[in-house]
């Protein structure tokens, strides 16, 4: 297999005594969908806050494509503009329009020229039928209209990697299938994406691998039928039937 673009090795990351990451071995590889899953406080989101360097780790490493990026001399900025994130919430500048969050990233970070930035940006746009809404501002948009420019936003540098957190969990139940189909077209498109989720059915048919997290750790691992339909673990087993049935 070729040299995955997330490495994670042997990574814990505590908050004072309380351990919210105990050893996690992860890889991504180009192309791949993984889905995190897991109950609230399982360490999810802290897992993805320490690949894109956003917490500290206090031990273990992070490589993005080979290069060691949690060696404390690497220019953490550096490494965030080569991954696109996205949060539960949509985190759009209010005071900026829908274009300009789009392309604020590839002007200032990537220096790209604000005419070919706006280009590709509303290239982005149309492509989710959102070209009309380029001059509006975020407080105009519905909340599923809002995450889709976030994540528009985040793949506008075209990064390494995608970093996704419970980006449906803050939407009305009917905008979420929108924000799904996003994400489908841009598996489709064969990107490489880490994302936390809840929606089980959405992990079964678009993950290439499930990674189930208990309490900071990697407890079992597979593909959507592997861990989805036949668990191994009794403590994956409890969580899928909790879930499942609510």
């Amino acid at each position: 297999m070729s040299e995955p673009v997330l490495r994670m090795s042997g990574v814990w990351c505590a908050f004072g005594d309380h351990e919210v990451l105990r050893g996690i071995d992860l890889e991504v590889h180009r192309h791949e969908v993984v889905a995190l899953i897991g109950a609230s406080g399982s360490g999810k989101s802290t897992l993805l806050r320490t690949a894109n360097l956003l917490e500290h780790i206090d031990d273990g490493q992070i490589f993005l494509t080979g290069e060691d990026v949690s060696d404390p001399r690497v220019d953490g900025d550096a490494v965030r503009a080569r991954i696109g994130t996205v949060f539960q919430s949509y985190n759009l500048f209010p005071h900026l329009s829908v274009l300009d969050n789009v392309t604020l990233a590839a002007r200032v970070v990537h220096k790209r020229p604000r005419a070919e930035a706006e280009a590709r940006g509303r290239e982005l746009l149309a492509s989710i039928g959102l070209a009309a809404k380029a001059d509006a501002y975020p407080d105009t948009l519905s909340g599923g209209q809002q995450q889709r420019v976030a994540i528009v936003r985040a793949i506008a540098t075209d990064p390494e990697l995608l970093l996704l957190d419970e980006i449906t969990s803050a939407l009305d139940p009917e905008l979420v299938g929108e924000v799904l189909d996003l994400v489908r077209s841009l598996k489709a498109g064969g990107a490489t994406i880490l994302m936390a989720t809840h929606e089980m059915a959405f992990a079964r048919d678009v993950a290439d691998r499930v990674v189930f997290l208990d309490a900071g750790r990697v407890l079992e691992q597979g593909s959507p039928a592997e861990i989805l339909v036949a668990p191994r673990e009794p403590r994956t087993r409890e969580f899928l039937a909790r879930v499942l049935t609510h």
